[in-house]
């Protein structure tokens, strides 16, 4: 605020303040940098850790059961393990029902966990957008090949 506020102040000009593309601050703001109400949160969370989490802890045990679950998993998270599990080689969206099938296989078979499962799923869910994409891209390709062909050729004009 200025020092005296009857004093009408200057005000940045027109336009941009900086160049497009270009701010005040070049470098940015530093890597893991807190603002200082966080850092303050963050203090006060700390003291109050013990507190806290004996009352969370009392209300889990009384009944709460959100509470409860989170204290839980907090307490003993998933521990990741690796799985050896034989899937097929994913090279097409044929080969991705195969490979949900051996999933679902040796989640019957006590291989895997539903969880574990689960997270397999995903990866080949991740596959199936990966080929679609792929095959959007491949006909895409194929398509601007043939109006690039059909532009190229002469054109005949019919004669009157």
């Amino acid at each position: 605020m200025a020092v005296n506020p009857l004093i009408k102040q200057r005000r940045r000009g027109p336009g941009r303040p900086c160049q497009k593309g270009q701010s005040g601050n070049p470098a940015g703001r530093p890597a893991g940098s807190r603002n200082a109400a966080t850092r303050l949160a963050e203090a006060m969370l700390r003291d109050s850790a013990l507190d806290l989490t004996r009352t969370l802890l009392d209300q889990a045990l009384g009944g709460d059961r959100g509470l409860l679950k989170a204290a839980f998993q907090t307490a003993v998270p998933r521990s990741a393990r690796t799985v050896a599990v034989a899937l097929p080689e994913i090279k097409s969206a044929s080969d991705l029902p195969p490979a949900m099938a051996a999933i679902t296989r040796a989640v019957a078979e006590g291989e895997l966990t539903p969880y574990e499962a689960g997270e397999l799923a995903r990866l080949i869910e991740t596959a199936a957008r990966l080929s679609g994409i792929a095959d959007f891209a491949s006909r895409l390709e194929a398509l601007e090949r043939l109006v690039a062909e059909a532009q190229s050729e002469p054109r005949h004009e019919p004669h009157n």
